[in-house]
């Protein structure tokens, strides 16, 4: 089963006017994860897809929604799926991927029959991000040990990290959509630090391995008009390329980002340095 919403873009002159509600009702992706379910939020940030898959007893088949206007889901766009639960296996067009957690699998365009699968033991969690592409390029699979690993971050600065490129250019050949994972060393709670903006992409930021009764400060916003979004363990935020995208964690966690837009070039960033945030 599917389920589905549709989230509007917002112009950053109107989001200074949201409230707590407002803020949560526009950017925030709560409830991800349903047992037997796939559940989509189609945006309107570079019409950018958030999503997640939870096979529990079933298996669960990717189908068109109404948003798309095609007869499958993948006819105009590809895919890239991260599992941050249990063993899973993901099923193209008759090839089967399995995938541990923290590993990564890429779906090209025109990809007809896409299944989600459960293992025996804990099911798995699958995040999906998806964008519109132009061409088709391979399904590929990309483990932890094919991701390019960089250490970020300073113990003094709380924001010690580990950042795995995942589905990025130098790995895997995409039209636009681009995700890696990164994890927070235990005793640091900040991410994405320096805070930047890209107005060439948007991004969707999801939160995960978050302890319970713990919880994530998301900081978005124009840099000299910040806003922020609590958020709990397996939650998604939107951000809009007008927007900072940062975190502070009352634990350490990991997250996944996702972009979508104008280029692949990782470091297109206009940074903003810390003291000059508002």
């Amino acid at each position: 089963m599917i389920t589905h919403e549709f989230r509007y873009a917002s112009h950053p002159e109107d989001a200074l006017k949201y409230g707590t509600d407002e803020l949560r009702k526009h950017f925030l992706i709560e409830n991800l994860f349903k047992d037997d379910m796939i559940s989509l939020t189609y945006s309107m940030y570079d019409r950018f897809i958030v999503g997640g898959a939870k096979p529990v007893k079933k298996n669960l088949k990717l189908e068109t929604i109404p948003y798309l206007k095609s007869a499958n889901f993948l006819d105009r766009r590809e895919m890239g799926v991260i599992n941050v639960g249990g063993k899973g296996i993901i099923i193209v067009d008759g090839v089967k991927y399995e995938l541990d957690k923290k590993e990564a699998l890429y779906i090209g365009k025109n990809a007809k029959d896409v299944e989600f699968l459960s293992t025996a033991g804990t099911p798995p969690l699958f995040y999906i991000n998806s964008a519109p592409a132009h061409k088709e390029f391979p399904t590929k699979k990309v483990g932890k040990d094919n991701a390019e690993v960089i250490q970020l971050g300073d113990e003094k600065y709380a924001n010690r990290r580990i950042l795995n490129k995942l589905i990025v250019n130098s790995i895997v050949n995409t039209c636009q959509l681009q995700m890696g994972l990164t994890e927070l060393v235990e005793g640091n709670v900040w991410n994405t630090m320096p805070a930047h903006t890209h107005e060439r992409r948007m991004e969707a930021y999801f939160y995960f391995d978050v302890e319970d009764e713990q919880t994530v400060c998301h900081f978005m916003g124009q840099p000299q008009n910040t806003r922020h979004i609590f958020m709990k363990n397996n939650q998604a935020v939107l951000s809009p390329e007008w927007s900072i995208h940062s975190g502070a964690g009352t634990c350490n966690y990991s997250f996944v980002w996702g972009m979508a837009g104008e280029n692949l070039d990782y470091g297109d960033m206009d940074i903003c340095p810390p003291n000059q945030l508002k």
